[in-house]
């Protein structure tokens, strides 16, 4: 490694509770990155352009949270067919030419926390929820479910924007009404997508042997539907999971190096988490 200062951070507002930092510096202390630092800016849609030209050539790479996944992409030279495809970018890579790579990890980090837990193929899934993560759960599902998915939305616009996306990454969306969300729990694989809270009435209804629970929360953790389920015998994965494998693909991204220690930054968010 050459002394040269090489710089990455996560940019988003709000912005002050992320986890990125824990991660990403505990990948730079494993690999003996010793010149990289990762920090976190307070940065909305107005403020992302100027942040962006003030960088000089010592930045690497950035990571992306609400509400810059798609304002990002005006400002960039290319985007990944997996960030086009959800119209998302967490990710940004600047190359020794100065150019702006932008990419998503949300989508292969989804695929490899449910591979972790032995859960590379389905015949049917259902989604809790219809925001943007519910998108890039939809997306991971189009390579990874080979029959129909059913998302649970608690609005007819919703059910319209779910159909559009199953119809834009080739998957068959069935839609269904929140009040039926407790149906949902039948299928062999379920990712909840919904803010803290919004499951915990189902956690009573979950079914005897349930599949496999994928729940993009972290804080708080367990949520209620996730203890319950596995409780009941059912695989669970969880945000932290979604969280560090995203995070692995973006080190290896922005530093050349791989493969990432999944398992030091695995420690470091659940150190970090414990803590708060």
């Amino acid at each position: 490694m050459s002394s040269t200062t090489k710089r990455a951070a996560v940019l988003g507002s709000p912005i002050a509770h992320s986890l990125s930092p824990v991660l990403h510096r505990a990948a730079y202390e494993a690999l003996g990155l010793t010149h990289w630092s990762y920090d976190r800016f307070e940065v909305d849609e107005s403020g992302l352009p100027g942040f962006l030209e003030g960088l000089d050539a010592s930045w690497a790479g950035l990571s992306l949270t609400m509400p810059l996944k798609r304002a990002i992409i005006p400002l960039l030279d290319s985007v990944s067919d997996t960030a086009a495809s959800v119209e998302a970018v967490n990710t940004v890579v600047f190359t020794e030419d100065g150019r702006r790579l932008g990419d998503n990890t949300d989508i292969p980090g989804m695929l490899a926390a449910l591979r972790e837990r032995g859960v590379d193929k389905v015949e049917s899934a259902a989604v809790l929820g219809a925001g943007a993560t519910a998108s890039s759960a939809l997306a991971a599902l189009s390579r990874i479910c080979t029959g129909p998915v059913t998302a649970y939305v608690r609005s007819a616009s919703r059910a319209a924007e779910m159909r559009g996306w199953g119809k834009r990454l080739g998957v068959e969306v069935r839609v269904a009404d929140w009040a039926e969300a407790a149906e949902a729990l039948r299928a062999p694989l379920v990712i909840a997508t919904t803010p803290a809270g919004a499951t915990d009435p189902l956690a009573a209804e979950i079914p005897a042997g349930p599949g496999t629970l994928f729940d993009v929360l972290y804080e708080p953790w367990p949520t209620d539907l996730a203890a319950r389920w596995s409780a009941r015998g059912g695989a669970v994965v969880g945000g932290l999971d979604l969280l560090v494998h995203q995070a692995v693909l973006q080190v290896e991204r922005m530093t050349g190096r791989a493969p990432a220690p999944l398992a030091a930054m695995r420690a470091a968010g659940e150190q970090a988490l414990a803590a708060r």
